[in-house]
């Protein structure tokens, strides 16, 4: 049994916060580098430029790379033979309230979605759970700018509508984002399942590297193909009419009903912010 303090948890979050919003991802970055060098259009590769030169300027100022920080999403994957000394989630829940404060990160989060009176320490986080085998504790940070979430969909198509329908979905949504969601974009899309599951994998996807492949080869050609159509929208970077507009598409399935075919895209912009650890 390994036993885990509570405490260390809570200064895990706190530090993965910060370093999420102020370093950029190693493989965001060296994504964002190799579009830049191969961009043509000058609109686009300024603005891939100024991208790249702000993330250098956060790390080195130690400043959010965004104004908007996000709101928190946590993925914990719980091993049986761990036990957590404290309350986990009370724990996690505080690690984002200390990181946001002391990082001095926005605070966005609104306590009711009508009232909207800020909780002024961007709690609560959005934490998921799931238990599996061994003696492991891993979790996902992503602190999640509405920006590219408010552009975020889901759609229940019929099984009628299959592939063909799958692809026209994703790139009506990412369509419909252009600039407004700061492209190039990283884009989660999860298939199957429930309305509930599909809208989960879709932003566990944005969890994974954005090199991964999907082991499924045929979901695996999907990837590439749909990265492909997507930089075909020629929304380009910033929205300026680039070569590219996507930097990946990770896709995450779960068998379904007989009857549905639930598809949801997640949209991460350029930022792409997202931290992990495994103890």
């Amino acid at each position: 049994m390994k036993i885990i303090d509570a405490r260390d948890i809570t200064q895990l979050i706190r530090a993965m916060c910060i370093s999420a919003n102020i370093d950029a991802d190693p493989a965001i970055r060296a994504h964002l580098e190799a579009i830049h060098e191969q961009e043509s259009d000058g609109p686009a590769k300024n603005a891939l430029g100024m991208i790249i030169e702000n993330m250098d300027i956060a790390t080195r100022e130690r400043l959010p790379m965004c104004q908007d920080t996000g709101q928190v999403v946590v993925f914990v994957e719980l091993g049986q033979n761990v036990h957590i000394k404290g309350n986990l989630s009370d724990a996690i829940h505080e690690g984002v309230r200390q990181g946001y404060k002391e990082g001095y990160l926005r605070a966005s989060v609104v306590g009711d979605p009508l009232k909207r009176h800020n909780t002024q320490d961007n709690t609560p986080a959005v934490i998921h759970y799931n238990v599996v085998p061994g003696s492991h504790l891993t979790i996902d940070v992503l602190p999640k700018g509405t920006g590219a979430e408010n552009k975020s969909a889901l759609t229940m198509l019929t099984p009628s509508q299959g592939l063909a329908g799958i692809e026209a979905f994703v790139l009506e949504t990412v369509r419909k984002a252009g600039a407004s969601a700061c492209p190039p974009f990283f884009i989660g899309i999860g298939i199957g399942g429930t309305l509930e599951k599909a809208a989960l994998m879709s932003k566990q996807a944005l969890a994974l590297d954005i090199n991964h492949a999907n082991p499924d080869p045929d979901w695996a050609t999907f990837e590439r193909n749909m990265l492909t159509k997507i930089d075909e929208l020629g929304i380009g970077a910033m929205g300026l009419k680039g070569n590219k507009t996507a930097m990946g598409v990770n896709v995450l399935t779960y068998p379904t009903h007989i009857g549905g075919l639930p598809v949801a895209v997640n949209i991460s912009c350029h930022v792409s912010r997202h931290r992990s650890v495994t103890l």
